[in-house]
């Protein structure tokens, strides 16, 4: 085909509206070609009936659906490795640009420079745009040009310069005229890429102005399940972080806002520390002697540990794919610290079941617990597994729901003392630290 067109690539920005790299691609001269890549690489690492693929895929069918009765177009959606199926497209079209936004996890920038470079070579440019997030990469920095390594000045830095800037939402939609016009682009089964649908839903996002507004007095407390559900929606792209923001301001919660901070804090973590996807952010911290019991690392997956508000949280994750914030910490300080079981084992079980997993995030909050990473918890920080009942769950409604055995006589016994455990890992991290 001999007429030039621009191609919009879709990754983690899952929506047609207020999308940057879309907007940018639409405004260009060609016509625009959208396309989504099923990346071999990283589907060959999930379960086959992962939930997440699934949504993604509904999603895009969703899209696809959307732009052929409106607008005479569709996504082209391909599997394989994305050097391949581009080597295809420049074979098939005459290509000018391709655009789309920025990624910045360590394999996503690896396999973006191999495009860039492959790209080249056939004089087509490779363009991509800040999206996800509202500040990135070297955006925020102290003063003397490095990274911020702790929340709250990070916090207060982001909001200032925040607010000395127009918030900008993109109306991509005006230009839709400038699509690709062919509503018959290649189309996948689920099967196709080697997957079946799975039994668990990636949940809607709740974010009303009453959400909003009572978050800072509801949020620790399981049993009320007031949380946004935002994190798989933003860690795919079917909400736009812009909009997410300007809610937040417009009912003027500061908690709800410094929540969406701390996604963009962990983010920049990694661009700048990319060594922090697989080593501590400390690197003292590796010297930990820990445990690795893999019989006790199972009863923690499965919630069968005996103390009830661990195994809710990990029996909630197993069975609906989310768990509730102030209960991953728990148990997170529960695998690091009372079982000295190393952070890595917990975010690879996190990776494969979280419905919101994001590698920033889950490493950031790891490694939090940890005692490793940067404005971590100090290391003596070790959560009491029942105290945090009296404090987060003291009529157990949250335990019952999840745990509706932990009264009866075949609920285990608890798998380690607390006060052996609390002093046992004060010990071992002393003599790694010293």
């Amino acid at each position: 085909m001999n007429q030039p067109l621009n191609i919009f690539w879709f990754r983690r920005d899952l929506r047609l509206d207020d999308n940057v790299g879309l907007h940018e691609a639409l405004k260009s001269k060609y016509p625009v070609l959208l396309v989504f890549i099923f990346d071999s690489d990283i589907l060959e690492e999930l379960p086959k009936d992962d939930a997440r693929v699934t949504f993604i895929y509904d999603t895009l069918q969703v899209l696809r659906k959307t732009l052929q009765n409106n607008y005479g177009s569709s996504i082209a959606l391909f599997h394989g490795k994305p050097l391949d199926i581009y080597q295809q497209l420049v074979g098939s079209y005459t290509i000018h640009s391709v655009y789309t936004n920025h990624d910045y996890e360590p394999y996503a920038r690896e396999r973006d420079k191999a495009i860039k470079t492959f790209l080249s070579n056939y004089n087509v440019v490779f363009k991509t745009f800040k999206d996800q997030v509202i500040f990135e990469k070297d955006d925020i920095l102290k003063k003397d040009g490095t990274p911020y390594k702790v929340y709250t000045p990070y916090m207060k830095v982001w909001k200032a310069q925040f607010r000395s800037n127009e918030i900008t939402i993109y109306d991509t939609t005006s230009n839709f005229g400038n699509l690709f016009n062919n509503s018959q682009l290649p189309n996948l089964s689920l099967s196709e890429i080697g997957f079946s649908k799975s039994n668990q839903a990636v949940a809607e996002y709740i974010v009303t102005p009453k959400l909003i507004q009572d978050y800072e007095a509801t949020r620790n407390f399981p049993a009320k399940d007031s949380t946004s559900r935002l994190g798989p929606h933003l860690r795919f792209g079917t909400v736009s972080i812009r909009k997410m923001i300007k809610k937040a301001i417009t009912e003027q919660n500061e908690i709800f806002w410094q929540e969406l901070i701390w996604r963009e804090f962990f983010m920049q973590i990694l661009w700048h520390f990319p060594h922090t996807s697989k080593d501590a952010f400390k690197p003292k911290y590796d010297r930990i002697e820990w445990r690795n019991n893999e019989g006790e690392f199972k009863l923690w997956c499965e919630g069968k540990t005996g103390y009830p508000l661990v195994d809710a949280g990990m029996r909630q994750l197993n069975k609906t794919g989310f768990m509730h914030n102030r209960v991953r910490m728990l148990v997170g300080s529960f695998l690091c610290k009372h079982l000295l079981i190393d952070w890595r084992w917990g975010e690879a079980y996190f990776a494969e079941k979280l419905h919101d997993y994001d590698m920033s995030s889950n490493i950031g909050n790891w490694q939090w617990v940890a005692g490793s990473g940067v404005d971590a918890a100090p290391y003596f920080r070790i959560f009491n597994p029942t105290s945090q009942i009296l404090k987060f769950d003291s009529n157990h409604d949250y335990i019952k729901r999840w745990v509706p055995d932990y009264q009866e006589l075949t609920y285990p016994q608890p798998m380690v003392d607390h006060k052996m455990a609390r002093e046992r890992c004060l010990k071992a991290y002393k003599e790694a630290l010293n």
